[in-house]
């Protein structure tokens, strides 16, 4: 950073001493070789330029100001070669199109004024002749317009590329705290279900049966600790800040999958309903994304059974097709959710994650009664073996 500004100093020391030695030197050479020497001089002024637009601007239109005005030309040269001499105003003009893209709206209207009036000024006062004052003054004008609106169209373009960053920004941590919610929602509400159930019944049954009572316990035991795993996990996730970090010090147990229904079924048969699950097609390895929804799916399906249904068994039918994985979890409760089911989240968590695939969901009471919550999964084929191995 030092040497950067070092050489910003430099360059804009050195440009006047190559101003005076352009004007001092060859004061009879035709325009344009003035004209061109100036904007040959202003390359000093890039690194004054990246950080100061503003100084960087002033000293090129007070330098070509002085080109302009203490240049002579030869002595009989034409109107087109007189007028040459207001090319250094080119360099001007471009750098008031960085000022425009760089800086606050207010400084650049009063830049782009100031800018205009020393150049119409300079304009005005040497061209000979009004014909020669509207060709020169029009083209000056519209050489600044056309550098004014390429600098608005990068301002606007970065100022829309920051507001669709921050935008997407924002979205990203809606979702991610949404999927957040519906992981704690789904793992918790199972559990504590199963444990509000399985503490019931052990209370109910402690003095006359100490054997119910104690598998009541165990079940509450195996469900806390695995309660407790999952939210660690979760936790976890959340302090990690950078996703370059080392592993945690918790070891972490991989996202449940299908692979994990015949569990979800056998603890929640200790709560007292009945999970009957039936497998159609044959059974492939599924993008993880998918494998869990469906497990998520499953689970709070089932947890609504138990803890709403009134119901002594429940059916889950997984379907694997060739190109979607199907769910249908039916009991033969009431059907109709209570009123604390309507107002949870447990309908609309299975939803969420039906739509982020891009799948269909449905969820209602069952005309021969009871209550079904179907979903239909997106699973592709998987790659060939090849593929994979590569």
């Amino acid at each position: 950073m030092k040497k950067t500004n070092s050489l910003s100093l430099a360059g804009g020391a050195l440009y006047p001493v190559a101003l005076f030695l352009l004007l001092g030197g060859a004061p009879q050479a035709p325009h344009a070789v003035h004209a061109i020497g100036a904007l040959l001089a202003m390359s000093l002024l890039v690194g004054v330029l990246r950080h100061t637009p503003l100084v960087a601007l002033a000293l090129m239109l007070m330098g070509s100001t002085a080109v302009v005005l203490f240049t002579h030309g030869y002595p009989h040269s034409s109107s087109l070669s007189y007028q040459s001499r207001f090319l250094s105003y080119l360099a001007v003009d471009v750098v008031l199109g960085v000022v425009v893209a760089t800086r606050s709206r207010r400084t650049s209207l009063i830049t782009v004024a100031a800018t205009f009036a020393v150049q119409f000024t300079a304009v005005a006062g040497l061209s000979r002749g009004p014909l020669a004052l509207t060709g020169t003054g029009v083209i000056a004008l519209l050489a600044m317009v056309s550098s004014c609106a390429v600098g608005q169209l990068i301002r606007e373009r970065r100022e829309h590329a920051t507001a669709w960053r921050t935008q997407a920004l924002a979205d990203a941590v809606t979702a991610e705290r949404l999927r957040i919610a519906r992981e704690l929602h789904d793992m918790v509400a199972h559990s504590i279900g199963i444990i509000a159930i399985q503490a019931g019944m052990g209370r109910r049954v402690i003095d006359t049966q100490p054997a119910e009572a104690r598998k009541a316990l165990d079940a509450i035991e195996a469900t806390s600790r695995e309660t407790l795993l999952g939210l660690r996990r979760t936790l976890v996730a959340l302090r990690r800040t950078h996703p370059d970090e080392g592993p945690a010090q918790t070891p972490l147990v991989p996202s449940p999958g299908l692979k994990d229904i015949d569990q979800l079924a056998t603890a929640t048969a200790q709560a007292g309903v009945r999970v009957d699950v039936r497998w159609s097609g044959e059974l492939r390895r599924l993008p993880p994304d998918v494998e869990l929804s469906a497990y998520r799916i499953v689970q709070e399906a089932v947890t609504n059974v138990v803890r709403h249904a009134h119901a002594g068994h429940c059916r889950v039918t997984i379907a694997c097709r060739e190109d979607e994985l199907s769910l249908e979890i039916v009991d033969n409760g009431r059907g109709t959710p209570d009123s604390t089911t309507d107002r949870g989240f447990g309908i609309t968590g299975m939803r969420e994650r039906v739509r982020l695939l891009r799948g269909r969901f449905s969820a209602g009471p069952r005309p021969e009664g009871g209550f079904r919550v179907a979903a239909d999964l997106p699973a592709p084929l998987p790659v060939t073996d090849g593929a994979a191995a590569r």
